[in-house]
């Protein structure tokens, strides 16, 4: 009789929580696909375009490799790279209980499915197609919305996971003070 209503809670948590990894993705797949589209028509065939002098611009690129354009001949490799990811973020953001957690994997997952959409529809063709990069980083590296998503979504993890929040909001630190505070048995 008690587990009926914890569960219903624990239910109606998880799929808010769903809702918004779907909302973020999609946000973040819509914006990067529609400056990509603006990218193509205002940047092709111009000179880069400063934003902030030297450290912020605009450069239309079209990429064949991952990040620093590392695997330029392994598109296809890459292609399926993105597909793993999206699987396991997808499976693992069915666990998430948290909105931190949520919105981390709704970035990596709008980011992943934008540079993953330029892979499968984009010139010269499916699985190998590249990915639009037009933003362009000082003289190290020209990006896209969807690498800002995912390089912040990085960040989330890596802050969450030093400070021990766990995928239902739980934090790891309070884990172990209640396992130590637990009475053992030894026998």
């Amino acid at each position: 009789m008690s587990d009926e209503p914890a569960a219903e809670p624990q239910t109606a948590v998880r799929v808010s929580r769903r809702a918004v990894v779907v909302v973020v993705a999609v946000v973040v797949l819509l914006v990067d696909q529609l400056t990509k589209v603006w990218a193509l028509s205002a940047l092709d065939a111009t000179p880069r375009r400063a934003l902030v002098g030297d450290l912020l611009g605009l450069e239309l690129t079209r990429n064949a490799g991952a990040a620093l354009s590392i695997g330029t001949r392994m598109t296809w490799v890459l292609t399926l790279a993105a597909v793993v990811v999206v699987v396991v973020v997808v499976r693992t953001a069915r666990r998430v209980a948290s909105n931190v957690w949520a919105v981390t994997f709704g970035l990596l997952l709008g980011g992943a499915l934008g540079n993953l959409g330029d892979r499968l529809f984009r010139e010269p063709g499916p699985l190998r197609g590249h990915v639009v990069d037009f933003i362009a980083y000082g003289d190290w590296f020209i990006g896209n919305v969807a690498d800002i998503a995912i390089v912040v979504a990085a960040g989330l993890v890596i802050l969450l996971v030093v400070r021990g929040v766990q995928l239902d909001g739980t934090r790891e630190v309070r884990r172990r003070a209640a396992h130590r505070a637990e009475p053992r048995d030894d026998g």
